[in-house]
C-alpha cells in the first residue's frame, strides 16, 4: 500500500475540527502558533513556497501519527509545538500585525 505524503493529507476541515476537539489539552501556545500559520498561509501575499512549509506542518499536526502520541500527558503535543514552531521561524516574514490580531480574537474566544 502507497502512503500518501504528509502535506496531501492537510485540508482545512480537518485542521479546524482537531483545533478544536484539542485546543485545551494542547494547550494555546500550540493552538497559538497553528493560528498563526493558518491566517498567514491565507494572506494573498504569501507565496507558494511559504504556503507549502505552512501546509506541511499543519498536516502534521492534524495527522494521528506523531513521533510523540498526542495522548500522552504532558509530552504529547511537544512534537507538534516544535514542527509549527519551525514553520513559524521559517515563515515568520509572512506572519503580520493582521494575522496576530485574528488570532488573539479567536484564541480570546476558545481560552
Amino acid at each position: 500500500m502507497q502512503t500518501m505524503p504528509v502535506l496531501h493529507r492537510y485540508s482545512e476541515p480537518r485542521f479546524r475540527e482537531k483545533l478544536v476537539r484539542v485546543a485545551r489539552a494542547a494547550g494555546r501556545e500550540v493552538v497559538e502558533k497553528a493560528l498563526w500559520l493558518f491566517f498567514a498561509a491565507r494572506r494573498p501575499e504569501t507565496p507558494r513556497w511559504a504556503r507549502a512549509t505552512v501546509y506541511g506542518a499543519l498536516a502534521y499536526f492534524i495527522v494521528p501519527l506523531d513521533a510523540i502520541p498526542d495522548v500522552a500527558p504532558l509530552a504529547g503535543y511537544t512534537d507538534d509545538l516544535g514542527v509549527l514552531a519551525l514553520a513559524v521561524g521559517t515563515i515568520a516574514a509572512y506572519i503580520d500585525d493582521g494575522v496576530k490580531e485574528r488570532t488573539r480574537r479567536v484564541l480570546a474566544r476558545w481560552f
